[in-house]
This record gives structure tokens, sequence and C-alpha cells, in this order.
């Protein structure tokens, strides 16, 4: 199966984190915003033309682009869709 990354959620739905697909700066800047491992997330909203997206992790909304937020692999909570 494969697996589903960040940028493959729908806005409303919740996910934890799996894993960390970057390396060095990028990996780095992801964790300093709280994003790691067995971190509960969910997309709050997009921008009108659908990037970034503005994902709500730890009580802080945090907006990624598509291409940062297809580094984060993650699980789908209570088996939705993406």
């Amino acid at each position: 199966m494969a697996s589903l990354t960040l940028d493959q959620l729908a806005i409303g739905k919740e996910a934890i984190v799996t894993r960390l697909v970057c390396t060095g700066a990028s990996r780095r800047r992801l964790m300093d915003l709280g994003i790691l491992p067995g971190t509960h997330l969910a997309a709050d909203f997009a921008s009108p033309l659908g990037d970034p997206v503005a994902y709500r992790v730890r009580d802080a909304l945090i907006a990624l682009r598509r291409a940062q937020a297809r580094q984060i692999e993650i699980e789908l909570l209570q088996g939705g869709q993406p």
C-alpha cells in the first residue's frame, strides 16, 4: 500500500505524521514547527488557488506549500478518506 502524504489530506480531515522524507534544512524547519512523527494535525483551509494550505499543528496554524507537505507521510485518523 502506498503511503499518503500531507498534500493529499482533504480540508477538514485529520491525520497523524508517520515519517518525514526530507533531509537537511527542510527537515529541521518542519521539526522546528512541531511536525514530528506521532504529531496530530488537521487540514483547516486552502488559499483561493489551493496553495498554500493551512494546517493545525499543536494548537498553531501553519501554512505549507504542497511541495513541502509532500515530504510528510501521514496516517488518516478514524479510517476516513484522504
